[in-house]
């Protein structure tokens, strides 16, 4: 039964997907949806840009070993970035009426950065887009018995056709179906889980360490909780899903609503899969010494009603579903518009919405082949998470909001930060690498603002 269910949900994610595709009349429509989302649409599509494998099985496995303290960087630092999307940069982004981030590079500081920065953005994709794409096959792998490598290759086949064939309107509009689907299966898997042991028995169980906030500490201590925060909460603002799904907006009023609405919605519905972290701990102890993503699947298999684990394995897919085929469809946006278009075809409009599609599938194998070789989730978005946070947020703010930022400061901030990131990964030091890359970055832009004050 469960495993029909999946069956006939993935067939209706591609009917779903494929129909908004006659939507699609331009490159405009494919990569901003005519820029005519209703809030409700716009919020659920942001909201759906994280609120995936990591939400739900990376954190809530973190939560069960480390409590809240260990689940910062998501779901806090993502509620953060998109609380501050709304307050001082959604407004800004519809203004410019671009196309995607690299544009605004291009605008600002010009061609160098623009390709830099694109490089950047490509690269910060793939390792999360492979995250998705393998918990597509753990999930399958859970409800069917197939190899996990068979299930990321069925699961990543529905995203990318999809995803290929109708861009933003597929994608915004299967990400609002999803979210429906997202919040009734969490819910209600919950609210069983409540029935069979009451939440305040399940706190009272818990230690009480699970439940701190703020740790005390040394200033090492302070400097990677705040590391922890910026991670996503600065790092993922000068993402392209961000700001495809802010600029697709039918107004800047909406792009900013949706902001803010995504961000409350972000935060209170991640707590679910949290709390259900705390379930697993008492329900499901031997989960914790084996692979922790596996947790809360096995829990609703053993002690949930049929129709709750159709409910959550079909709410999880769908999470899993919105976040990858977001993530795919950004650096194909990038990779399209801000290297081949403007680098090699120079203008040649006819052909761009093939070359977009195209995009799409070439980001989509470089993120498969990722997949296939490495299973472990927390590893592949670690190894994507930061790239943007060391590189392009620095540019970014300082393009917005500082008039002195040039060309010269945005490819020192990019370099700087990204070199000083990898050797502090390198050696392992105690405080977060992301700190010291982020500092580098700053550096870099104020230095080159002092030795050039004139864009190159």
């Amino acid at each position: 039964m469960l495993l029909w269910s999946v069956i006939i949900y993935l067939i209706i994610s591609i009917i779903v997907g494929l129909g908004a595709a006659i939507l699609v009349k331009n490159t405009d429509d494919y990569h901003l949806a005519g820029r005519s989302l209703p809030v409700y649409i716009s919020a659920a599509a942001l909201f759906a840009t994280w609120f995936g494998s990591e939400t739900v099985l990376g954190a809530s496995s973190v939560m069960s070993k480390k409590g809240l303290y260990g689940v910062i960087e998501d779901p806090f630092g993502a509620s953060l970035c998109l609380f501050l999307l709304g307050a001082f940069f959604a407004r800004r982004m519809y203004r410019m009426n671009i196309l995607t981030i690299g544009d605004f590079y291009r605008n600002r500081f010009g061609p160098k950065v623009e390709l830099f920065a694109s490089i950047c953005l490509i690269l910060s994709y793939l390792g999360w887009i492979a995250a998705q794409m393998v918990a597509m096959g753990i999930i399958l792998h859970v409800v069917s018995g197939l190899e996990v490598n068979t299930g990321i290759l069925i699961g990543s086949f529905v995203v990318i056709l999809y995803t290929a064939v109708g861009g933003m309107w597929s994608v915004s509009i299967s990400d609002f179906m999803q979210m429906i689907l997202i919040i009734i299966g969490l819910v209600l898997a919950l609210w069983q889980l409540n029935l069979l042991i009451p939440i305040p028995q399940i706190i009272n169980k818990t230690p009480n360490h699970f439940f701190v906030f703020f740790k005390n500490g040394n200033w090492a201590t302070q400097i990677n909780y705040f590391a922890a925060w910026i991670t996503i909460g600065f790092g993922s603002i000068p993402q392209q899903d961000v700001f495809q799904r802010v600029m697709s907006s039918k107004s800047e009023k909406v792009a900013v609503r949706s902001s803010f609405i995504a961000a409350f919605m972000y935060l209170t519905i991640a707590l679910i899969p949290l709390m259900m972290a705390l379930y697993a701990r008492i329900l499901v102890p031997e989960e914790l010494q084996n692979d922790g993503q596996l947790m809360l699947p096995h829990m609703i298999l053993k002690y949930t009603s049929p129709a709750i684990q159709i409910l959550f394995f079909g709410a999880l897919l769908s999470a899993i579903k919105s976040a990858a085929s977001g993530a795919l469809l950004a650096p194909a946006t990038i990779l399209s518009e801000n290297i081949i278009y403007h680098l090699i075809l120079k203008g040649k409009e006819k052909v761009m919405l093939h070359i977009s599609r195209i995009s799409v599938l070439i980001i989509a194998v470089l993120s498969l082949s990722m997949a296939l070789m490495k299973n472990n989730i927390y590893e592949l978005v670690g190894q994507s998470s930061a790239l943007s946070l060391v590189s392009l947020f620095v540019p970014l703010l300082a393009g917005m909001f500082w008039k002195r930022a040039n060309s010269l400061g945005a490819l020192m901030s990019i370099f700087m930060g990204m070199i000083i990131w990898l050797i502090c990964l390198i050696l392992d030091t105690t405080i977060s690498p992301l700190f010291f890359g982020l500092l580098a970055s700053i550096i870099g832009m104020l230095a080159g603002v002092y030795f050039h004050k004139n864009k190159i």
